[in-house]
């Protein structure tokens, strides 16, 4: 098995995001939410699928393996993490969710993780620009 590309982490994001607020995932929800035709959802859950993220079976659902909800819940994390941050520094409100998808896989856990208690501390010490 490979490493997750970003494109794959994007969709398990969608996936995992779509389970826990809806209780499932659907082709044609996942289609919209990354504005993707929904053949092309399902070539990369037929990949998910052979590495091991998610079950699939055509016109049954979706499932995550274990290994795709750690994933997706990391993903799902970071994501809300950069949003906050960019947030707190005062970023527009507009430009915010692209900016995120620009940077949040260049970014590692360790960096991650600092912007979360930089963004704590700014909050907790009312910081504003």
């Amino acid at each position: 098995m490979s490493k997750a590309t970003p494109t794959m982490e994007d969709y398990i994001e969608v996936i995992y995001y779509l389970v826990k607020e809806k209780g499932y995932a659907r082709s044609a929800d996942i289609a919209s939410k990354l504005n993707v035709y929904p053949s092309t959802v399902t070539k990369m859950l037929k990949k998910l699928d052979s590495e091991g993220y998610i079950l699939y079976e055509k016109y049954r659902g979706i499932a995550l393996t274990q290994k795709g909800k750690n994933m997706g819940d990391y993903a799902l994390r970071r994501h809300n993490i950069l949003e906050d941050f960019l947030r707190v520094i005062g970023v527009k409100e507009k430009n915010i969710y692209d900016e995120v998808e620009g940077i949040e896989h260049h970014l590692g856990r360790d960096s991650i993780n600092k912007i979360q208690l930089l963004t704590e501390y700014l909050k907790e010490n009312k910081y504003k620009i």
